[in-house]
């Protein structure tokens, strides 16, 4: 079954909301073996509302637009689709009686106006609308079909879950296919590197693996499609294994595992506490660590040492040390983590300082130039690296080289 999305508002075309509700509804169909193929964005505008439904009709066997079902002039989805579909409005009483009831609630004389949200087409069914005023519905004819749901994500995720959903399963039948992925998360290693590493498994047509670049990492996704979860589970679990063959230790988490949930974990299971020195990231490794909950068993402090007094006053780093060698420079950031480790009195302490620009850069230690290192009880080691883009593309991906760094030691 293949499916398209038609969000509409012209708010969506300006930018001034990003589409939650159709990202969430992406995520969903999978489950159903129910195939998404495009997403559209349409105006608050009856003709090009109506050319995409239209189009979308002429490829996809169901088709869920988003918004336009308020109160408003502009508010024109329902009506839009009942032309398409050459379907009738009819008033739906008990919508049109919450609505009377929601507005003497408040004590206030409810506009006629409102009772359009109370149409609904005469063939096809009423989705109820637990938290808002207008109830979604779906258009039922020739097969196809044509689900209308509201915008505000609160009214939307509440009437997927419980409205949506049980229409698609008994929709799609018990005989549906599923679609189910999983996303493979790399650091340490390039885009065009893992491509190349496994090229040989990027042909497949199910299970599928496609390459996905993100800051600081690559994500590999894995989709398979069965006639059951557990038969899709288990092409992607052979196909997972057969990456993690080839990528080993570069592969740090899947799907929603972050970094840092990895290293805080980590840390956790090996009791060791940990503590940062930060300059070019201004705090972000910190930052970071402290976003993932209970990582105060482990996190003691974070020192974010900007200037070069602040390095002296706070890691106890020596003043020919940064005469000889300044600020952005493997012995510094190998005093700077020594330094943290020191004076916390932490188990493994890791350091970052570099240029993060767009200015500070010269011939010698250009923008993007960023040290770091990890003292822990056996010594420290020390790394250089050279990051591209804006400054703050540069601090989150040396954020991410600094977690990195500490993962593949406490490995």
């Amino acid at each position: 079954m293949r499916a398209e999305v038609i969000s509409v508002g012209t708010e969506l075309l300006l930018g001034q909301i990003v589409d939650t509700d159709a990202a969430y509804l992406s995520k969903l169909l999978p489950q159903f073996g129910i195939d998404l193929h495009y997403r559209v964005t349409v105006g608050d505008n009856e003709p090009r509302l109506a050319d995409a439904l239209r189009l979308a009709l002429s490829r996809a066997d169901v088709v869920f637009t988003i918004g336009g079902i308020g109160p408003t002039m502009d508010d024109l989805t329902k009506e839009t689709v009942a032309h398409v579909l050459g379907d009738e409005m009819v008033l739906h009483e008990e919508s049109a009686e919450r609505l009377r009831a929601f507005f003497a609630a408040r004590g206030i004389d409810m506009p006629e106006a409102n009772l359009k949200q109370a149409l609904v087409p005469r063939r096809g069914k009423v989705l109820p609308n637990p938290l808002g005023t207008a109830p979604g519905a779906a258009f039922e004819t020739d097969g196809k079909v044509v689900i209308v749901l509201p915008g505000p994500p609160r009214e939307f995720i509440e009437m997927v879950d419980s409205q949506v959903m049980p229409y698609l399963r008994e929709l799609v039948g018990e005989s549906a296919s599923v679609i189910r992925s999983r996303v493979l998360r790399i650091a340490g290693l390039g885009e065009s590197s893992v491509a190349d590493m496994v090229n040989d498994l990027l042909g497949g047509s199910n299970p599928t693996v496609a390459p996905l670049a993100s800051l600081g990492e690559v994500h590999l996704r894995i989709t398979a499609k069965a006639e059951s979860i557990a038969e899709a589970d288990m092409m992607i679990d052979e196909m997972d294994g057969k990456l993690s063959a080839i990528l080993g230790n570069s592969i740090f988490g899947r799907d929603d595992e972050s970094l840092e949930r990895v290293v805080v974990r980590m840390l956790t299971e090996r009791a060791l506490t940990l503590a940062v020195a930060e300059s070019c990231t201004g705090g972000l490794v910190a930052n970071r660590i402290t976003d993932v909950s209970g990582s105060s068993a482990a996190f003691v402090v974070g020192f974010v040492a900007y200037s070069n007094q602040a390095k002296k006053e706070l890691l106890g780093l020596d003043e020919q040390l940064l005469s000889k060698y300044g600020a952005v420079s493997e012995q510094t950031a190998r005093a700077m983590a020594e330094g943290a480790k020191r004076v916390s009195g932490a188990d493994v302490a890791i350091s970052v300082t570099g240029i993060a620009g767009p200015t500070g850069g010269t011939a010698a230690k250009p923008v993007g130039l960023v040290y770091m290192a990890l003292s822990a009880v056996d010594g420290t080691i020390a790394f250089e690296h050279r990051f591209s883009g804006s400054r703050m593309d540069i601090k989150l991906r040396a954020s991410q080289a600094a977690l990195n760094m500490l993962r593949v030691r406490l490995a």
